[in-house]
């Protein structure tokens, strides 16, 4: 029989920021979203304060910070790099991992020796003790099992963050007190429609029978019923489903009133979109820009975007070009830009492309040049040599006033250990044989 585990992060952005700051221990942290907005991260502490996810900060900012509250701006690079190191202690535990976000990963258990419960708990500890990182573990025969033994875990202090729900006996204790908005893939308005039929906890769920669910919840339905029962019918997909469209998008850090600002921005984003397509290894073969003002604060309101087909590519500067083309075409004089994007379409292997006879950029120059670029990027950092067009100041860039450090990421932000010690009467020799002991 299969048996999957979800390791999921406690408050993944707030854990993050408490491994290198110690003080943060018992205070409420919240993270920022872009532009320093709303909340989308909240200690236990915050939560316990009514801080609420999606709180704008600028509302909540006077009585949470006397409250004790510390704030933080997203900060994605070092979020993303501890995402890693989970991943990497987790491939110590299972033989397959399936990252499913940021801070979600299952594991299939499936043949491993000995007690899953006792195997949770050393995950669990693994994780915590070389990452410093809180994690839940739920265990189940299915994945959406898994799932919801995580929920149980994390919400019910008496499993002590691992829950294995593999046993009929427990599972039959357990579903008639867990909400039906809390399985996986049960969304508000599948929630409406059930409760609407009586159907209001978990069991309730399950003792519907399968023709009764494929009617009102069609056949995604049918299979979260199945695999609450234990039949597994998502197993674990460990090759990345391959992306059908990618987008850059900002919110203004101050708002855009010249064309050349705005060519700026879009470069930029651009030129991020086609970074993330060759990390994927994928091409474009069409875009679309979009720019819009802020219609909540009492300016005329503006909106507009255009798509077009582009030669297929990944290529930094042909895709500024073909976005700057956009963005001239949408302008308009007089508006206070609030926010704007690129979005890459039609993506598609690169290896699978062939370049035609009429392309306008030869493909083997190219790609010289762009992994020229990327290597110089991945060494010496993000943005280190960039298009002269992406602007230098960059005013229009979203606020982030409260960034912590890249702690793992970036060598002129790495942290500082000072020792002090006193070995009277002893020479430096002795000092460093000590050390060596």
């Amino acid at each position: 029989m299969a048996v999957f585990a979800l390791c999921d992060a406690n408050n993944f952005y707030c854990s993050c920021e408490r491994v290198f700051n110690p003080k943060l221990k018992g205070v409420p942290i919240v993270v920022l979203s872009n532009n320093d907005g709303c909340c989308i991260s909240r200690s236990a502490e915050a939560k316990a304060i009514g801080i609420k996810m999606g709180d704008p900060w600028h509302k909540i900012s006077k009585w949470a910070e006397a409250a004790g509250t510390r704030k933080f701006s997203s900060n994605y690079e070092l979020y993303g790099d501890m995402s890693r190191r989970i991943y990497e202690v987790l491939s110590r535990y299972a033989p397959n991992v399936e990252p499913y976000s940021i801070d979600e990963m299952f594991l299939d258990l499936t043949g491993l020796p000995g007690d899953m419960l006792e195997h949770g708990r050393i995950i669990r500890q693994a994780v915590l003790q070389e990452t410093k990182i809180p994690t839940c573990v739920g265990i189940g025969e299915t994945k959406t099992k898994a799932k919801l033994a995580n929920y149980l875990a994390k919400q019910r202090h008496e499993y002590k963050g691992v829950c294995d729900l593999r046993d009929p006996r427990f599972v039959e204790l357990v579903y008639p007190t867990i909400d039906v908005c809390e399985v996986w893939g049960i969304g508000k308005a599948a929630t409406d429609k059930l409760r609407a039929q009586g159907v209001a906890s978990v069991a309730d769920l399950v003792r519907m029978s399968l023709k009764q669910v494929r009617e009102m919840l069609t056949v995604t339905g049918t299979r979260v019923v199945a695999e609450l029962r234990g039949v597994s019918c998502l197993p674990l997909t460990l090759v990345a489903p391959q992306r059908k469209g990618t987008a850059v998008t900002r919110t203004f850090g101050v708002f855009v009133t010249r064309q050349d600002e705005l060519a700026e921005a879009m470069s930029s984003f651009a030129t991020r979109a086609a970074e993330k397509l060759r990390e994927h290894g994928l091409i474009a073969g069409s875009m679309s820009v979009f720019v819009q003002t802020n219609k909540f604060n009492g300016d005329p309101y503006y909106a507009n975007s255009v798509a077009f087909d582009i030669e297929p590519t990944s290529d930094t500067f042909a895709m500024i070009e073909n976005a700057l083309r956009g963005m001239r075409a949408i302008w308009r004089d007089g508006y206070r830009y609030w926010k704007a994007g690129v979005m890459l379409n039609d993506l598609s292997p690169e290896d699978e492309y062939r370049e035609t006879l009429f392309a306008t950029r030869p493909k083997a120059h190219s790609d010289r040049l762009m992994v020229a670029l990327d290597k110089i990027n991945g060494r010496y950092g993000t943005g280190s040599i960039r298009p002269a067009v992406n602007g230098l100041e960059k005013r229009w860039r979203a606020q982030s006033r409260f960034h912590s450090p890249r702690y793992t990421t970036e060598v002129t932000e790495l942290m500082n250990a000072k020792v002090l010690a006193t070995f009277e009467g002893k020479g430096v020799g002795d000092f460093l044989n000590n050390i060596d002991q």
